[in-house]
């Protein structure tokens, strides 16, 4: 599990680089809200600032959001958080900030105090346009004793292109000596723009979603045996996108008052019962297509919908159907998610050898094999009853190319949309040679 710890440096940051900074958080904690399927969402974000207070000209430290003792994270909380952040403490004039109140924050009253699960990795990420020329002493210990607790400190510094701060570089070089001893401290350098904030904003989606994004499990399943007896090579499947979850859940409530049947309803004897009446409830008097939105709202579908598996799915069988020159491809035509996939041990393999060991044995095949497909430059058609953007069972076949890297991870992109379009042109064509009697081939040939 990772926490990670904002520290903005409000005195460094000119306020439209704060605005912007301000928007690439509100991005992450929305990325954040939606990567997860469960109700509850693990609090793993910290966020605090440093300004100078106008009265008494000292330096302070303010704790805006910090992870709750109940451990569920608040998306209204943070963005409350993030859009009061004081507008100005900016100083034109700083070229060294002084002290960041950085061993305030590596504290137990601070930092230590937020996680109380044994595995939790903490990391702090300290943005700001300037750096003390010197590390003090009191900071060097708090940042050492940081590296006994497994706690890493980022420094991200945005370039300023103002005049009178001509010294930035040379207090840069000095503090970059004073931490280069500290091997859980890094220094970036960033120009301050929005697109590298977005590309800051994926990095740190990514650290917040390691521990709890679960890859999908795979097997592409082959005709004939690729080594020995061994015909399938077990994958684990990343999306390449973050995609927002729908919140829908299968239910199946009762047809006469339309109530939803809790799993501690039904009795094993005796079947079903209304939860209004009490009353024994047949076979046909349960809605089985029914949706349930939030947990509240009821959705009633069309009972066709109920043919359908509507069941998650935490693993799908790819069958390999044949090969595909990918020049022959038209990228226009796909339009479909792409998935990355590599190699894994999650399903048993049957090695051809006793010597090798089995997880070795699969990344060798599945390594073998994109490289032999990527120096053909061809891909693999492939068929599923998983329909990937759903996650859910279908009762027609859709199907997908898997592509191969040079010496990486093979993409896995969705092909039913393409591959509704050829047929659809397959068909006209088809109409036109019935109707007409022309000469004319089918631009392509349907999969079987």
């Amino acid at each position: 599990m990772v926490l990670v710890c904002f520290v903005i440096d409000l005195r460094s940051l000119p306020p439209q680089l704060l605005r912007d900074v301000k928007q690439s958080l509100l991005e992450l904690a929305n990325f954040y809200a939606i990567s997860s399927e469960s109700e509850s969402l693990r609090d793993k974000i910290g966020l605090c600032y440093v300004f100078r207070n106008r009265i008494s000209s000292s330096d302070e430290l303010k704790i805006a959001y910090s992870p709750s003792p109940r451990g569920n994270f608040d998306l209204r909380d943070f963005h409350h958080a993030v859009n009061h952040l004081p507008t100005d403490s900016f100083l034109p004039e700083i070229d060294d900030p002084g002290d960041l109140k950085l061993s305030n924050i590596l504290s137990d009253q601070v930092l230590y105090s937020w996680g109380v699960d044994k595995d939790i990795v903490r990391k702090v990420i300290v943005l700001s346009s300037c750096f003390p020329q010197y590390v003090d002493s009191h900071l060097q210990k708090s940042l050492m004793d940081a590296a006994d607790k497994c706690v890493s400190v980022e420094f991200l510094l945005f370039e300023q292109k103002s005049g009178h701060l001509t010294d930035t570089l040379q207090n840069v070089s000095n503090f970059l000596r004073s931490i280069s001893d500290l091997d859980n401290c890094s220094l970036q350098t960033y120009l301050p723009n929005v697109r590298v904030l977005h590309g800051l904003v994926k990095q740190w989606i990514e650290d917040l979603k390691d521990d709890m994004e679960k890859p999908l499990q795979a097997r592409f399943l082959f005709k004939t045996n690729l080594v020995g007896s061994m015909n399938q090579i077990s994958c684990n499947l990343y999306v390449s996108v973050n995609k927002i979850v729908d919140g829908f859940s299968p239910c199946q409530t009762c047809r006469c008052h339309g109530m939803l049947l809790e799993d501690g309803i039904r009795n094993k004897i005796h079947g079903y019962s209304c939860p209004v009446t009490g009353h024994g409830l047949e076979t046909c008097n349960v809605i089985e297509s029914s949706v349930k939105v939030g947990e509240k709202t009821l959705l009633f579908l069309p009972s066709f919908q109920s043919s359908m598996k509507f069941q998650r799915i935490a693993s799908i069988d790819f069958h390999v159907i044949e090969r595909i020159n990918l020049g022959s491809l038209s990228e226009g035509s796909i339009m479909g998610d792409s998935y990355f996939v590599i190699p894994s041990a999650c399903h048993e393999v049957e090695a051809a050898s006793d010597d090798i060991d089995q997880l070795e044995l699969n990344a060798q095949v599945f390594q073998g094999l994109c490289s032999a497909l990527h120096s053909l430059d061809q891909g693999l058609v492939c068929s599923s009853n998983c329909n990937i953007e759903t996650m859910r069972e279908v009762a027609f076949h859709c199907y997908y190319i898997l592509q191969p890297s040079d010496n990486g991870p093979m993409l896995l992109r969705d092909q039913r949309k393409s591959l509704v379009f050829l047929t659809s042109i397959d068909v006209f064509f088809l109409q036109l040679l019935r109707k007409f009697g022309t000469p004319f081939k089918p631009p392509c040939q349907r999969l079987n």
